[in-house]
């Protein structure tokens, strides 16, 4: 069991949205620039070039993958189309430059990005300005095949407009040794807490500060107990409900009646992976990417560890979507090729590429593999948390929208406003989001 080796790969397991969606930059780009199609000049594109073929251009952040996952997927490719060969654009490791550098080709209607790599809330966004290829029709891709929430999120006002790469999904890392069955549900977590203050430590934490994992953990609660955030369009708000009103209630009672730790409300992905590892957690909300430091010789919890799906209301939660999806630019020369080469990134060969570099795939037959089994052994709990996840909202105006998620969440959990105003003040962000 490689648990350092895995441990190693936690850069890049963590969603890199998650540092993306907090840049002031990344906020104001989008509200200014809206979402028309015709406004930002890529509607006329989108029907050109459809059969161009040749080599193109793949654009992705910084390849952090100890297995160098990106330069394995391109090198075969080019082994057997030696005429459409790709070249790798390798990015900066900062997500918001990523992001920067994106958008200023995508204005300039620059040709030399092919197919360029999206976190997943950067979806709608790119779609709905037709900076990126519809994949329908002619361009319909196959996704029988892959894990049907990764697909929801590359998915805008019902068009695929991406292929999911790879994926990431959350899970519930509790204590074998205080909780032998992992909770299903939020109340059996709640109800085993008392073993915890026995034992002199917290019961649950994730991630509560006021960032982009503040809105991954409210969203979570509050689509595990039925609730949405946004319609089908990607603009209607559709927060105020009874559902996620009972929801957001759930994770605010957990933290008034001391069933997580004050210090909760501070906790950003080190800080509850280090409560965790240090023994002063019972349950921890997490990525996979803490699999490695719980397991390794420095944890206080190892071989006293377990992981599962996250808790939901009634059964297994409904865990936030990370990952990348790789678009098809409008501008592109050689949309034939870059067709093909998407089809390429979601077969079987290709995925288990991805996998053995630490990246969650978005083939279910994956997870089923006993030798990535055996290196990642959270894989199968995983494979359930990503079939039951739910995509981040899904809308071109996901800064603002993230934003007025994590604002009312945080005042709710602070006391300073009831819940029901909180999913008020939710409700009336997305509204105006887009203004």
């Amino acid at each position: 069991m490689a648990l350092k080796k895995v441990s190693s790969l936690r850069s890049t397991l963590v969603p890199r949205a998650t540092m993306a969606v907090t840049s002031a930059a990344l906020l104001t780009a989008a509200l200014v620039s809206g979402c028309s199609s015709s406004s930002s000049g890529g509607s006329n594109a989108i029907g050109e070039n459809l059969t161009g073929r040749g080599p193109i251009t793949y654009v992705e952040g910084k390849d952090t993958t100890e297995t160098g996952a990106v330069k394995q997927l391109i090198d075969r490719w080019n082994t057997s189309h030696p005429d459409e060969k790709v070249t790798f654009k390798e990015q900066s490791s900062d997500a918001n430059q990523q992001y920067d550098d994106l958008t200023q080709h995508m204005q300039a209607k620059a040709s030399d990005y092919d197919v360029v790599a999206l976190d997943v809330p950067w979806t709608a966004e790119f779609a709905a300005k037709g900076w990126i290829q519809p994949l329908k029709d002619s361009f319909a891709l196959d996704t029988s095949t892959l894990l049907s929430p990764p697909v929801a999120s590359a998915t805008y006002n019902g068009t695929l407009y991406a292929a999911p790469r790879n994926t990431n999904g959350g899970l519930l890392f509790y204590r074998k040794d205080l909780s032998p069955e992992p909770p299903k549900t939020w109340a059996e977590m709640i109800a085993s807490c008392p073993k915890a203050k026995e034992a002199g430590i917290g019961c649950y934490a994730g991630q509560l500060a006021p960032y982009e994992g503040l809105t991954v953990n409210a969203a979570e609660v509050i689509n595990a107990f039925g609730g949405s955030f946004v319609g089908p369009d990607g603009k209607t708000p559709t927060v105020n409900t009874p559902q996620a009103k009972q929801g957001l209630q759930t994770l605010v009672d957990a933290y008034k009646n001391d069933d997580m730790p004050k210090e909760a409300l501070s906790f950003k992905e080190p800080e509850s992976q280090n409560a965790f590892v240090s023994g002063k957690l019972m349950f921890m909300r997490g990525w996979p990417s803490s699999f490695g430091d719980a397991g390794s010789d420095a944890s206080a919890v190892k071989d006293k560890f377990g992981v599962a799906p996250l808790p939901g209301k009634d059964g297994i939660g409904a865990s936030t979507l990370g990952g990348y999806n790789a678009a098809i630019s409008a501008f592109s020369k050689n949309k034939a090729t870059a067709l093909d080469f998407l089809r390429y990134l979601i077969s079987e060969d290709a995925q288990h590429i991805v996998a053995q570099g630490g990246l969650p795939s978005v083939r279910a037959s994956v997870y089923d593999d006993p030798a990535l089994i055996a290196k990642m052994p959270y894989l199968p709990a995983l494979k359930d948390s990503i079939a039951s996840a739910v995509p981040r909202p899904v809308t071109p105006f996901y800064p603002a929208v993230s934003k007025a998620i994590q604002t009312n969440a945080f005042a709710a959990l602070q006391g300073s406003m009831t819940v029901d105003a909180a999913i008020a003040g939710m409700q009336k962000g997305i509204e105006t989001a887009g203004s």
